[in-house]
């Protein structure tokens, strides 16, 4: 029988709903302000973020010695680690451009091409699926689909722990046409998606624990959601890679490739390990191609093969 969480104490709620007011205040007065302003406040927080995190700091110093090994010095892990934190200091003020501001003063802002490969892939009337991953600014990425004239975009997410932030958030993506889908009812939401014929963006970058499938990335085995390997083969949805990069003038690129062949040997679980790895492999070419954009902090290759 399942346990039932206790309600929280008050002032636990009390600090929660402070929390999300104090995040929508400042989000509201970061988005009146003019871009390269918004940019360069982003960089400074993420400047000392850096000093003032130094757990998630080691972290991406750690993975970065790992992904690429002696092909990078240590003074350029820790420019390209620095760096990192600068790129979400920089996505977390055009989020708030994003999601308080008018959208279009950040859609903009956009460079998309590939347009036709998701039109290819609609065209077989089952839908699709986008590969994704933390990397470059993926909240503009979903609101890009605003600009494709397709049907809407169902991202499934993992609900915050602070309901109240959660909240304000989720009126943020759902301002830029995104449908929530959470993770706890991701397959009832993902199949009811596909049947009405729309697109579902699964992010497959993150440690996935005992229950993943251990795949290569950056010449190491990292445990990875066998979730879109397993939706993609029972359905045949298309899986179209689709990535964002923020570009010199601060302008954004939408990449998008046209859809990944899927593997069939006639063995279910070694599907699943083939099709992740070449989804994962494909996360790391656009990765690789811009280091400093990718969630560094973030523990990749915590979880280990047994």
């Amino acid at each position: 029988m399942k346990r039932r969480r206790r309600p929280l104490p008050r002032w636990v709620r009390w600090g929660q709903r402070a929390v999300a007011a104090l995040v929508g205040t400042l989000g509201r007065g970061v988005s009146r302000l003019p871009p390269g302003a918004g940019a360069w406040l982003g960089a400074r927080l993420g400047d000392v973020a850096y000093w003032a995190l130094p757990g998630r700091r080691r972290v991406a110093l750690a993975n970065l010695a790992l992904a690429f090994g002696p092909s990078l010095t240590d003074r350029d892990r820790r420019a390209v680690a620095r760096a990192s934190f600068r790129h979400f200091g920089v996505t977390a003020m055009e989020c708030c451009r994003l999601f308080f501001g008018p959208p279009g003063a950040m859609l903009s802002r956009l460079r998309v091409e590939g347009i036709e490969h998701i039109k290819a892939a609609l065209a077989e009337g089952r839908g699709a699926f986008y590969l994704g991953a933390h990397f470059g600014n993926w909240e503009l990425l979903g609101a890009a689909h605003m600009l494709t004239g397709f049907p809407p975009m169902n991202v499934v997410i993992r609900p915050l722990d602070n309901p109240f932030l959660d909240a304000l958030v989720a009126r943020g993506r759902e301002r830029v046409q995104l449908r929530l889908i959470p993770k706890r009812a991701a397959v009832k939401g993902v199949q009811a998606a596909l049947a009405r014929g729309e697109c579902v963006g699964i992010m497959l970058d993150q440690n996935a624990g005992r229950q993943g499938v251990f795949v290569p990335f950056f010449g190491h085995l990292a445990s990875t959601s066998r979730s879109l390997a397993v939706l993609a083969l029972k359905t045949g949805v298309p899986v179209v890679p689709a990535f964002i990069h923020r570009l010199a003038d601060g302008d954004h690129q939408v990449t998008v490739e046209p859809a990944l062949p899927l593997v069939r040997t006639g063995r279910h679980d070694r599907d699943v390990e083939l099709n992740t790895a070449c989804f994962t492999e494909t996360i790391e070419r656009h990765v690789r191609a811009h280091p400093e954009q990718w969630f560094w902090v973030h523990r990749r290759w915590k979880t280990r093969p047994a």
